[in-house]
């Protein structure tokens, strides 16, 4: 018994030892440091970081101000001296502004034009199309440096002291101008030596000698001859081509007479196209023999245009058909379903997408230029025949020069002047022409 109550005392005065052994005593020597370390830190002066000053950066200066040559006026030159300082230097802003003018008219400083370090300090302005320069306008320039560390050092500004115009004539054409005049001067002699009644030759060509062939094929048979004058309208060139070669085959169809069918899409060229077999069987003496509907307008639509034309051939079997003047789609279905109704057919068009189909499906094709060598060749119109013969020329003119690149290139091979360019004579003779200036 007294052994428990021992303990239950000792139990007892535990917490109060505990307490008392955690209690700081005021010789401590931890809080004594801690006090210590305060004191010193508030006892040392408060050092700021020192700040380097940013470096010196020159400015950029504008050297000169030019017009652009050989423009129309709306490009200026400006070339403009870097910064002294160029290892600071990021790149260049060019600004421009219009002295005097509103803000919203150019009056305002804006960047035309970005120049990076190291980048030639001569350009042009008046690429940007949201900066264009306008002729007759005076500008100011200053050139602003952009530093590596983030600045914009701002540079003098300078005024042009004149306004950007365009000139007449761009000096560096002189060569275009000078074969402009040669190729006008020969469609214009042999335009007079037509009218002047000389015989020009003209090369001809198996389609147009064929003309007349289907045309007596047509009048032996009995049968109606099919001309399609293309579904372009009257101001296509190869429509007008092919109402001159209309004008020719019916005069021969209205000595042979034969039936004629000239069915038409645009209203305007079926009044033409009536119009010229008219005055073609007029030519022939033979006026009372034209049939009023020989003649007609079909419809302004591709494609129902194309299925009247094709209803007419199955139902008529004309023995000769034409195609001549412009055509989209309808081309294939137009020969293939005259080649199925046994024609003779001839097709003629400017058209490059199409001519596979009438080269196929067609017994005579002209391609191209040869659908406007057949109208002169046909109508005999001084005009027309000048301009083929002028064109001609010039295309010898070229052929010329061609021969004449090519045996000079042999000669450089021969004598050297393949690998030393100062003794070429082919880059001499490119010098000459210089065909870089006709872009």
């Amino acid at each position: 018994m007294l052994k428990h109550l021992e303990l239950l005392l000792l139990v007892a005065a535990l917490p109060f030892g505990t307490a008392m052994a955690q209690t700081a005593s005021p010789g401590d020597p931890g809080e004594a440091a801690a006090a210590v370390t305060a004191d010193s830190l508030a006892a040392i002066p408060t050092v700021e970081p020192e700040v380097a000053a940013p470096p010196e950066v020159g400015p950029a200066t504008v050297l000169t101000i030019q017009d652009f040559p050989n423009d129309a006026g709306d490009h200026l030159i400006l070339s403009f001296c870097e910064s002294p300082n160029p290892e600071c230097v990021l790149g260049y802003l060019v600004m421009r502004r219009t002295p005097g003018a509103p803000d919203s008219l150019g009056g305002q400083w804006a960047a035309v034009e970005n120049v990076p370090a190291g980048d030639p300090t001569e350009i042009v302005d008046g690429y940007d199309p949201d900066f264009l320069v306008v002729p007759g306008t005076q500008y100011e320039y200053r050139v602003d440096v952009l530093t590596i560390d983030g600045r914009q050092i701002e540079g003098s500004a300078v005024a042009a002291d004149f306004t950007p115009r365009g000139e007449l004539f761009h000096t560096g054409k002189l060569k275009v101008l000078a074969g402009c005049i040669v190729f006008i001067g020969l469609i214009f002699y042999y335009f007079k030596k037509a009218q002047m009644g000389h015989e020009l030759y003209l090369r001809p060509i198996p389609g147009i000698d064929a003309i007349d062939e289907a045309i007596g094929r047509a009048t032996e048979m009995g049968k109606p001859i099919l001309y399609v004058p293309g579904l372009s309208s009257i101001e296509d060139v190869a429509t007008i081509a092919s109402l001159t070669i209309l004008s020719r085959v019916a005069r021969k169809v209205a000595e042979y007479q034969t039936p004629l069918r000239v069915p038409n899409r645009d209203p305007i060229v079926y009044t033409v196209a009536e119009e010229t077999v008219k005055q073609a069987y007029m030519e022939a003496g033979r006026p009372d023999s034209y049939e009023n509907n020989s003649v007609y307008f079909v419809t302004d639509s591709q494609f129902a245009y194309v299925a009247a034309v094709n209803g007419q051939m199955m139902r008529e079997k004309p023995a000769t058909n034409f195609y001549l003047g412009m055509f989209w789609a309808e081309s294939l279905l137009l020969a293939e379903t005259g080649s199925l109704s046994g024609a003779i057919q001839i097709a003629g068009t400017d058209a490059i997408t199409q001519l596979p189909f009438f080269i196929t499906t067609c017994d005579y094709t002209l391609i191209g230029e040869e659908l406007y060598a057949a109208s002169a060749y046909l109508g005999r119109e001084p005009k027309q025949v000048g301009a083929v013969k002028g064109q001609d020329a010039c295309k010898g003119i070229v052929m010329a020069f061609v021969t004449i690149g090519i045996v000079l290139s042999i000669v450089d091979i021969f004598t050297g002047g393949a690998a030393d360019p100062s003794k070429s004579l082919l880059l001499k003779l490119q010098g000459l022409v210089d065909v870089t200036s006709l872009e």
